[in-house]
């Protein structure tokens, strides 16, 4: 009986302790979102889009609503300056754009080279933002990849990739990771970004997560797995330290969401003059495992 009296007790004192908050949260005008990115051996690739309100209704049509159209973007290696141009490609929600070399003007035209620093320059609306990044030199490497049946679970066909990875002295190699398995589409792992303040100078073995789309619902139970008979094509990439920073933040933003106990996270972007988004450099090496059934 007395145990029932005080959680009576407790129950109205802590309903009575309850102060309801109301948020009054200001719209925001939509800030131009950059996702650029050049590659050793490709040409630079842009894509440019409005920021969308944290409460806003978003749908696919939205979503292919929100690029930035007749953006004049001109990319410079120190040498040669080339305006881009913009394209578009076909989708069930419509068309989404891009921008990327002028084929029809390619004399000044380039691709991303090891070693070398790009500098971007941007007009949307009436405004300029300008950015740059580094490729850096391919130091960082895979010396080899081979599988392994998963430990937690033997009578399956998952299995886990390994990959021998070299780090070359010295800090400062950062590197991102993609993957594309059975001829799909490369994506980065959960986590992508790796920085060799741990390994440094060493070689070591570590495990190597399936790529995932985020526009998909990922099964936490068994994402990160590959499965026998896969053909996988590993995209290894040496980056800077901006571009390294930048995906930190973002992954770690997108797996706090929702969540009560994570703290705000500040993604952060290289775009001036108060865009969101980024401008990166990489350095690419290729590697493919095929997995026996």
């Amino acid at each position: 009986m007395r145990r029932s009296i005080l959680a009576v007790t407790a129950a109205i004192f802590l309903s009575a302790c309850e102060k309801k908050i109301d948020f009054d949260l200001d719209e925001q005008e939509p800030k131009l979102v950059v996702e650029g990115v050049i590659e050793a051996g490709q040409v630079p690739v842009f894509i440019l889009s409005n920021s969308l309100d944290y409460f806003s209704e978003i749908s696919p049509e939205i979503l292919a609503g929100s690029f930035v159209r007749g953006a004049d973007i001109r990319v410079s290696n120190g040498v040669t300056t080339h305006k881009l141009k913009e394209y578009s490609v076909p989708s069930p929600a419509g068309e989404l754009y891009y921008y990327s070399v002028d084929s029809a003007d390619l004399a000044t035209a380039f691709a991303g080279e090891e070693g070398k620093s790009y500098q971007v320059t941007i007009e949307s609306a009436g405004k300029t933002y300008n950015s740059s990044t580094t490729i850096p030199f391919l130091t960082k490497t895979i010396d080899s990849l081979w599988w392994k049946p998963s430990p937690n679970n033997p009578d399956t066909s998952l299995v886990i990739m390994m990959a021998r990875v070299t780090d070359p002295p010295g800090f400062g190699n950062y590197i991102r990771f993609f993957n594309s398995t059975n001829g799909g589409p490369f994506n980065p792992g959960f986590n992508s970004v790796f920085d060799d303040q741990v390994v440094d100078g060493t070689t070591y073995d570590i495990e190597v997560e399936k790529g995932v789309d985020r526009n998909e619902e990922i099964d936490f139970e068994t994402y990160s797995f590959f499965t026998r008979g896969d053909s996988v094509v590993m995209k290894f990439t040496n980056i800077d330290k901006v571009t390294f920073d930048f995906w930190r933040t973002m992954e770690y933003n997108y797996s706090s969401i929702g969540s009560p106990f994570s703290s705000p996270t500040k993604v952060l972007g290289n775009i001036s003059n108060g865009a969101l988004g980024y401008f990166g450099g990489y350095a690419v090496q290729y590697t493919t495992l095929v997995i026996p059934k």
